[in-house]
Parts: structure tokens; sequence; C-alpha cells
């Protein structure tokens, strides 16, 4: 008998599909509305592709340097400075990477070593277990409940140990839309000054809050010089598929990411770094343009809860990102997967958020609705939602 050989890495075996790649499969088989996948269905703004196009036909195609077009570089300064109130050193400290994935890649590679270990917070964007799978360290998840999702001190300092490395911070929050208080930062903030830790903290969302404006885990006291921070274009700009991101941390702490991005992606497209310069130096001088994101992310926000509530789901309301929490058990389903599989045969793709939790200790309560979209589109959804009632399709779903 021919031998079967195993072709995908022991690391990122267990990850499988993408429950992205999954879902976005299954509304494309069912022409499902897609409120799954966190990517906007709308262009992003013009004055920002304009300044693609001037990059484009202004010769800007070949190879940047590795981390980052110098004028790129001072922008992310600028809007970190606006953002987190301090400027970090764009020579030195910042590194241009393709997309905020790339950069938790990046940093994990270049920081971790096998035996150390990387704090989670589950639920938590499914790209960051397999990152430090790929890393060689060891996840130490901790699993936040729900509706709260609440980080106290007893629930977290279990998982800090002397092999902690660091802990993967995310606020605002994907998926549970927390942007976690002052209390919760000094616990944070706390151990990992304790136990003499990193937070590498992904601030994506750092645009669109509503609760109150985005505060840096960095801005407390003797955090600066143990944080870094990720960032990214994408969000913000409505522009995903650029795929321009970045990581921000002191020297020493950058060199190491740089040495790992170099021979990852070495430079994110040059182009839209150019245009991306542009961009965010265009919003640190007229803050028009993130004031109307939050009003027109607050306005959506308020029509998909309406929805969501309407045909029967309890929700989490979010206080920052894109993405609503809705109670899949609360509505009659035995468990989040079955609920979106049910869903997206009636017409309407979500993410089951237990994709985001550590497979051994799963909550298996919440699906995840983008509302990233056209009013057209969640309209859309509202009405394939409406045709078949929520307990009916739990029943038929048993």
């Amino acid at each position: 008998m021919t031998e079967i050989i195993q072709h995908t890495s022991t690391r990122l075996a267990p990850f499988g599909e993408s429950i992205f790649s999954t879902m976005s499969r299954l509304a494309v088989e069912h022409k499902a509305v897609n409120l799954g996948q966190g990517f906007p269905d709308f262009d992003g703004p013009d004055f920002v592709k304009d300044a693609a196009k001037r990059a484009i036909d202004g010769g800007f195609g070949q190879y940047a340097r590795s981390f980052g077009l110098p004028e790129t570089n001072r922008a992310i300064s600028r809007y970190t400075e606006t953002m987190c109130g301090f400027a970090a050193d764009p020579e030195r400290e910042i590194t241009v990477t393709a997309g905020c994935t790339e950069a938790i890649a990046a940093v994990l590679l270049g920081l971790c070593n096998p035996g150390d270990e990387i704090v989670l917070l589950d639920p938590s964007y499914d790209s960051y277990a397999a990152c430090v799978a790929m890393s060689g360290a060891t996840a130490r998840r901790v699993r936040l409940d729900g509706p709260d999702f609440r980080i106290t001190e007893a629930l977290l300092r279990s998982a800090f140990s002397k092999k902690t490395r660091a802990i993967l911070f995310n606020s605002p929050h994907n998926p549970t839309g927390r942007m976690f208080d002052e209390e919760e930062y000094k616990i944070v903030a706390a151990l990992a000054k304790e136990f003499n830790s990193l937070i590498l903290s992904d601030e994506v969302y750092d645009a669109i809050t509503f609760a109150r404006s985005h505060r840096s885990i960095s801005a407390l006291p003797g955090m600066r010089e143990r944080t870094v921070i990720m960032g990214s274009l994408g969000k913000t700009f409505s522009l995903t598929g650029w795929k321009v991101g970045w990581a921000i941390a002191p020297e020493p702490i950058t060199r190491a990411i740089r040495s790992a991005h170099q021979f990852l992606t070495f430079c994110a497209p040059t182009p839209f770094q150019r245009a991306a310069a542009d961009a965010l130096n265009a919003v640190c001088e007229d803050g028009a343009y993130l004031e109307e994101l939050r009003r027109e992310y607050s306005n959506r926000r308020s029509m998909m809860l309406e929805i969501l509530q309407e045909v029967g789901f309890s929700c989490v309301s979010p206080e920052g990102s894109y993405f609503i929490l809705a109670d899949a058990m609360g509505a009659g389903f035995s468990d989040d997967v079955t609920a979106a599989k049910a869903l997206v045969k009636a017409g309407v793709a979500t993410i089951p958020a237990s994709a985001f939790y550590d497979p051994a200790s799963p909550d298996r309560r919440w699906l995840r609705f983008a509302f990233c979209k056209r009013e057209e589109t969640m309209r859309e959804a509202q009405r394939r939602l409406k045709v078949q009632p929520l307990r009916q399709l739990a029943n038929s779903a048993i």
C-alpha cells in the first residue's frame, strides 16, 4: 500500500481552512448576502484612490525600501501622534508591512522562540493563533465570556508565567466590539510589567469607535517601551485590498520585527504606500473625514442592530469596530455553526464566532455580523431573514 504523505506542516495542520474562506465559499454557493467577512462592499474615498493613481503615473512602481517609503513612515508617525499621543521615530521605530496581518506575523516571527508563550484573549482574530504556531511559540488562551467579555486580574494572571513573551491585545476588539476600559488596561499593563512581557497591540479599528475615542495601551505609564502598535490603512479608508499596514515599536524591538519582515514580503506595495502617506497626512490636517467615518458607521451599527433585534436576535452592542455579535443559542439554535449553516442556506452569510476560540474551549453561542456594508445590502439581508422566522430555521436545523 502506498503511504499517504502529510503535506501540511504540523504547525499549521490543526488550523485547516480559514472560517472566512469557508463562509465566503458557502456565500457564493448559496448566493447569500455576505455579512460574514469583514470587508466593505463600498469603495474607499476618491482622494485616496486619486493619490494611488498619481503614484502609479508618477513612477512608484518598483520596490520600496523594505521598512517603508520615507514619506509613508513620516505620515504614520504623524497619524500615531494624533491617535496615540506620541510621535514615533519614522526611521527607527516604524515598519510598513503588507497589511496588519503581515505585521502580526513579522512581530511574532521576529520576537519569539520555541518555548515562549503568547497570551491570547479569546475570542481572538483567527490569524493570531496561526501566527503564534508559525513562530514556534505556544499560545496561552484566556476565554472572555459574553455578553460583557471583561478582562479580570484573576482570569488573566493564570495565563502569565516566566515563559510569557507577550500578550496579543486588541482594542477596539474583533469580534466582540469591546473597547477595553481603563481598569482592564491597567490589569494588562501591570501583568506585562510584573512578568517582563511585551504587549502586541492590534489597533486596526482605532478610527471606528462609538463609545469614546480610541486610546492606545501604549499611553499608560511605562508601556511605551514594551508595546508594539500594529495598525492598518484598510479599515480606516475602506480599502482592505491595498494591504498597507505597520508595526510601531522602540528601536530594539523594531530591529527584530524588520529581521522577519524583510524575508516575508520585503516591502508593501509601493504605489499604495505612497497613497497612504497622502491619506494619513490629509486626515491629520483635517479631522472631518474621521468624524464622518464614525458618523456613518454609527448609523450602520444602529441599522444592523435594529435589523437583528427585529428578526429575533439578542445582540452585543459594539463600542468599536464594525462587527456585532448575535446570540444564536438564544434564538433557538443548538450552536453557532448550525446557525451559520442554516442562515447561509436562507441567503445570509455570517461567521460562527466559535472559530475565534481555542478549539478545546469554544463558546458556541455567538454569530458575528459585519455592518461595513451599504444600506441596500443590509436591507436585503433583513428581507431574507424575515422570510423564514429564526425559530423555524432553528427547528429545521435540528
